[in-house]
């Protein structure tokens, strides 16, 4: 059974009920998956695409297998990570801030975290898109119309706000041009589209806050980015780099017959740290390939799991343990391997700027900590050959 933290005590008792990690697909498949009879996974709230998927994986663990998990829901990516850092969690269902903690930016540019050694297992790519949902009391009806509206962030989630602000730079906004409103988490800020508070926030067009937001007075709708606007998209990647134009087909307002072009990326994404075990890594990621259809249906964009959906040249590098698996899947290639290597020296070239930096006895100051690492972190990112991304 799934066991959940405070913040999750209005969870529905059928997905409590439905969280166990286990590995028993087949006696031989049982036989070579290694893993502890208890796991840890932590996720974005509870209803949440992002949450739902990891309980339909859940589910597919606990009545194929024997080993439960916890899942437990977080408002923010630092709430996310802190449980895989301090070794209490194994894996997080995680936004794009795990690419913010791999590259030591924003929340992420201070002295108790820095670049962190990330890796991936699997991640979603479906019909669904990650965008700024809007009230459509508001009349907006293309993203540069949100100019004076009031723009929901999370206090301690990059992942959520950059979004935010590379979907504005699309309308050629800033957060000069629009009214900033801060939330605890993100479920708060959600609450805060129902309540009146706030006219737009970033979200899966399959998650459960835009879907109950759909169905509100106010009603939602996805400003469309057109991959046809050169200069729109040009802005948008100067902030959001990991964003692709997509052919969106589910969601709020969406399907086959009614699709709209979105920015998305992979959500969520299955990560853990590299120093994660490489059998459990292995049992975890090769669970989740060969029970594929137990859980597919099971929530929305769960079926973007597949293997052959994977990005398995993106910008966080494999975990060896999920390269055994895919290996065995016939999905690695020597060229992913060449890419994936890549990616490590990366993370070794900021973890070995990192513990520079701070010997070197940077300012007490978090914003002057800040900007000196900023500054350091570029110098060693590109003295390497190595683009900075983030100034």
């Amino acid at each position: 059974m799934i066991r959940f933290s405070r913040l999750s005590a209005k969870l529905s008792a059928c997905a409590a009920a439905v969280a166990g990690l286990a590995l028993c697909a087949s006696p031989s498949l049982a036989q070579d998956l290694k893993l502890p009879s208890t796991l840890t996974f932590t996720a974005y709230d509870t209803g949440s695409s992002g949450f739902n998927i990891a309980v339909a994986v859940g589910k597919m663990f606990k009545d194929k297998h024997n080993t439960d998990v916890r899942v437990l829901p977080a408002g923010n990516d630092v709430a996310r990570l802190t449980p895989l850092k301090l070794g209490r969690a194994q894996s997080s269902a995680m936004g794009i801030g795990t690419y913010f903690a791999q590259e030591g930016v924003f929340e992420f540019a201070v002295k108790e975290w820095g670049p962190q050694p990330l890796r991936l297992m699997l991640a979603s790519t479906d019909c669904n898109a990650i965008s700024l949902g809007v009230a459509k009391d508001t009349g907006v009806k293309e993203i540069k119309d949100l100019k004076g509206k009031r723009i929901g962030i999370v206090v301690g989630s990059p992942a959520l706000n950059q979004n935010a602000y590379a979907v504005l730079a699309f309308g050629n906004l800033t957060r000069n041009d629009v009214k900033i409103v801060e939330f605890s988490s993100y479920g708060a800020m959600w609450k805060g589209i129902l309540n009146n508070e706030v006219d737009a926030a970033i979200a899966s067009t399959i998650s459960g806050q835009s879907k109950e937001a759909e169905t509100s007075p106010r009603g939602l709708t996805y400003p469309p980015t057109p991959a046809a606007d050169k200069e729109g998209w040009a802005r948008l990647h100067k902030i959001g780099p990991y964003y692709l134009p997509h052919k969106t087909t589910c969601g709020v307002g969406l399907s086959p017959q009614n699709p709209a072009e979105l920015p998305s990326y992979a959500y969520p994404i299955f990560m853990t740290y590299g120093e994660q075990p490489t059998e459990v890594v292995y049992g975890l990621t090769k669970a989740m390939i060969t029970n594929y259809d137990a859980y597919k249906d099971g929530a929305p964009g769960a079926a973007g799991l597949e293997v052959k959906r994977q990005n398995l040249a993106w910008v966080v590098p494999y975990h060896e343990g999920a390269v055994k698996a895919l290996k065995e899947a016939g999905a690695w290639t020597a060229e992913h391997e060449a890419h994936n290597q890549k990616l490590l020296k990366r993370q070794a070239t900021l973890a070995t700027a990192w513990t520079a930096f701070l010997k070197g006895n940077p300012p007490d100051d978090k914003d002057a900590f800040g900007k000196a690492w900023m500054a350091a972190r570029k110098s060693a990112l590109t003295g390497a050959g190595m683009a900075a991304v983030f100034e």
